[in-house]
Formats: C-alpha cells, sequence, structure tokens
C-alpha cells in the first residue's frame, strides 16, 4: 500500500506515550492516517494491516506527536540523578490486541572530555527512567531528523518538511547545511519560503541565496521587502548578487524574468569531448545539461554575440575532436528577454525543446528558459501542495475497490494451494 513514514503517539500522565497510529506515504506522496488498532503484524521489514483506511491527507490533532518528526532530538533528564541525555530513536511494543506503546528509548549523554573524537556514550533506557526536559525558548535538535531525510530528494524533503508543525519546520530548515536547506526553498510554495527565510539571520540568509538557483533566489528577494530584499544583496556574493539583480530588472512574466543566468556557455573552438566533459557534472540540473551555448567572447552572461545552441544528443554522434561550432543548431532562434512566458511556452512546445537562449537587444546571450521555469510560471502558485485525491479515486473505482471514499488494503492469506 505505501511506506511507514512516522509513528504517531500521544502522551498519558504516568504511562509511557500510547501508539495511536502509522503515518503512511502512499502514492502520489500524499501522507494518510493507518490506526494502530488496523495493524495485525508488524515485523520482517512489512507492517500488516486490515480494513479500509481513509485517503485523506493525514493531518495532525492536537496532543499527538510524531515519533521520528518530534521526539527524536528531545532532551532527557535521568530520575537517578545521573545526568542528562537526547534521544535517538525509539521503541515501541505491543501491549495488548491493537495496543502499543513506547517501551524503551535509545539515548545519548552529553560527550565527557575535551577530545574532539568520538560522543558521549549511549543507553537503552525504559520511559520511566528519565523524563523530558523542556525549557521556555530552547530549540529542539534536529540532527537526527536530518540524518533520517537524508536520502530524500530535494522536493521530497521540501513536501515532508511542509507536513510538521510550524515550530519544528523552523528547526529543521535551522539545523540544515546552506546548500540544502537553498535545494529545498526552491522546492517550496513563496509563502514558506519567506517563513524560513524570515527566521535566518541577514548572514545566513544571504549565504543560502548564494546557493540558490539565481532565477529561485530573484522570485525570493522579489518577496520581501525592498529594504531587506537590498541588504540581502548587498551581503550575498559579488557575482551572485549581480545576477539575481539582472533577473530582478525584467518582469516576471518574460524570459528575461524566467530565465536562469548559470547555462554553459562555450566557444565555438571548443570539442565535443570539452562540451560533453562539462554537461557531466553532478550539480548540473537535468535541464541545463541538455545542450551548451556557442557565444563569442566573454563567455559569462551577458556574452559576446550568441551563436548558438548544441543539443547533447548531436554532441555524442560525433568524434570527440569535432568542433562546436559546426554543430550548431542552425534552425533554432533565440529569443529576446522581454519576450513573454506565452511566446516562449510556443517554441519550446513547437520544437520539442527543453530550454530556450534568451539574447539582449545587442543579441548577447543573457541566460536560458528551461522547461522546468516556464511549468513553474503555470502551475497554480499552490501547485505543490495539490493532492492527487481525483485520480487516486478514480483508480481505486475500476478496480472496484471504492467504499465511502475508502479503499481496502489487499490481503495475502495462505491457503491449501498456495498464497492468494
Amino acid at each position: 500500500m505505501g511506506k511507514v513514514r512516522d509513528v504517531l503517539v500521544i502522551y498519558r500522565k504516568s504511562d509511557p506515550p500510547r501508539v495511536v497510529g502509522l503515518i503512511v506515504e502512499i502514492p502520489g506522496k500524499r501522507r494518510v492516517f493507518v490506526s494502530i488498532e488496523q495493524v495485525t503484524s508488524i515485523g520482517g521489514g512489512q507492517i500488516i494491516t486490515t480494513g479500509l483506511i481513509n485517503v485523506r491527507r493525514f493531518e495532525q490533532r492536537g496532543g499527538e506527536v510524531r515519533v521520528i518528526a518530534e521526539m527524536l532530538g528531545r532532551r532527557v533528564v535521568f530520575t537517578d540523578g545521573s545526568g542528562e541525555g537526547t534521544i535517538e530513536d525509539v521503541a515501541i511494543e505491543e501491549s495488548g490486541p491493537g495496543a502499543w506503546a513506547i517501551t524503551q528509548l535509545f539515548v545519548r549523554r552529553p560527550k565527557s572530555g575535551s577530545s574532539p573524537f568520538g560522543k558521549g556514550t549511549t543507553a537503552f533506557v525504559s520511559w520511566s527512567e528519565v523524563r523530558e526536559k523542556v525549557e521556555r525558548g530552547q530549540a529542539q535538535s534536529a540532527e537526527q531528523l536530518i540524518a533520517t531525510y537524508s536520502e530524500l530528494k530535494p522536493a521530497d524533503l521540501a513536501s515532508t518538511l511542509l507536513d510538521l508543525p510550524r515550530q519544528r519546520r523552523l528547526e529543521v530548515a535551522e539545523e540544515l547545511p546552506d546548500d540544502r536547506l537553498a535545494d529545498v526553498l526552491e522546492e517550496m510554495p513563496e509563502s514558506n519560503q519567506v517563513e524560513i527565510l524570515a527566521q535566518l539571520d541577514d548572514d545566513r540568509a544571504a549565504d543560502v541565496l548564494d546557493q540558490m538557483q539565481p532565477d529561485d533566489a530573484a522570485d525570493l528577494i522579489a518577496q520581501l521587502s525592498q529594504e531587506r530584499g537590498e541588504h540581502l544583496l548587498d551581503l550575498m556574493q559579488p557575482e551572485e548578487a549581480d545576477d539575481v539583480r539582472m533577473l530582478l530588472s525584467y518582469a516576471p512574466d518574460t524570459a528575461g524574468g524566467l530565465m536562469t543566468t548559470e547555462p554553459i556557455i562555450l566557444s565555438a573552438d571548443a570539442t565535443v569531448a570539452e562540451g560533453l566533459a562539462l554537461i557531466r557534472r553532478h550539480e548540473l540540473a537535468p535541464a541545463l545539461g541538455a545542450a551548451v551555448c556557442v557565444t563569442l567572447p566573454p563567455y559569462e552572461p551577458p556574452t559576446g554575440r550568441f551563436i548558438g545552441m548544441v543539443h547533447f544528443q548531436r554532441m555524442l554522434r560525433y568524434p570527440p575532436h569535432v568542433r562546436l561550432g559546426t554543430l550548431v543548431d542552425s534552425g533554432l532562434e533565440a529569443v529576446t528577454a522581454n519576450a513573454s512566458a506565452a511566446e516562449v511556452s510556443r517554441i519550446l512546445a513547437s520544437y520539442n525543446l527543453v530550454s530556450v537562449p534568451v539574447v539582449d537587444d545587442n543579441h548577447r546571450l543573457v541566460g536560458v528558459v528551461t522547461i522546468d521555469d516556464i511549468l513553474d510560471f503555470l502551475l497554480p502558485d499552490d501547485w505543490r501542495s495539490h493532492d492527487d485525491d481525483d485520480d487516486t479515486l478514480k483508480r481505486a473505482a475500476s478496480r472496484q475497490q471504492i467504499s465511502t471514499g475508502s479503499i481496502p488494503i489487499v490481503k495475502a492469506r495462505r491457503t491449501g494451494s498456495g498464497t492468494t
């Protein structure tokens, strides 16, 4: 059915926290709630459930706590007076049919001594052996949560953070590395970008903006007050700030306002081998690696006169020593920086392209508009938060698995003739 992403618990006065359900990610990247009473078995890398589940997007209620997102990283004090530690993992155990509770915590004590190597000692403790240490205004450590989410792609991590309570989301953003936070911000709605950037001090905010794609950084700065935007631009690296300022000078619904200023640019004398070497770079976005731009010097936007583009598929058809100037796509015309988004969309669609070069009035290359730039512009502002309810329900209905808005889980059972 999907993947378990978290466990939901509620606190009790004296007994250990009780598990109320699982947060499960189903196809479509939507997270739904599955009651723990529906779980019949946990083990062997899988969880077996029974009954119907509601496919509406999960919404956390007051009093509910997520184990991975909110409990890991919390500080606890040992009741025997031996000090304090940080929760790094949690064990749950079945106490009766359909009843689960937290039984053990894996806790790490602070590092002792002055050695820079190693970490503090660890211990397995029962819930009764510790109590949570909550200090007013103290942020909860997000180190364990970040480690848990380390393998997620930026878009998936952005979606995960948006599902967290606001305060926890800001705590995680504070501890993410600059480059990782920049990637995540690029995948968030503008309102959430502004919210997170507002919590960062100016130096940190400028460092994160330096790591973002110039067009995304420009879009974000455009949402800030003019005073703070100018201040952050002054703190950014001069080269990055110049690119952002140039983008901000164009209307947002034009090619200049949508483009990125970091395409691959080479001379006409560069070889196929050089072009292929540059598009192999791991950090390069796929849309930017689909073609290289050929110009006269200088080779930083705004460049010398734009000559044309060479698509990577064409480079693959020629020997490594062939000059790029002989492979330019003569049928592809650049658009001016003031061209409308509609015009750029028509060109991308008409010629099956993933990027279009943008030139100024002197036919100098200033950037390229990629297909993802256009999609971001054409889709609704809140497209990242749209559910796939209609598609999910249609697929369910087509399999006759629909019942009052819920989809039954397909279960396997052992029979005399095998497994069905």
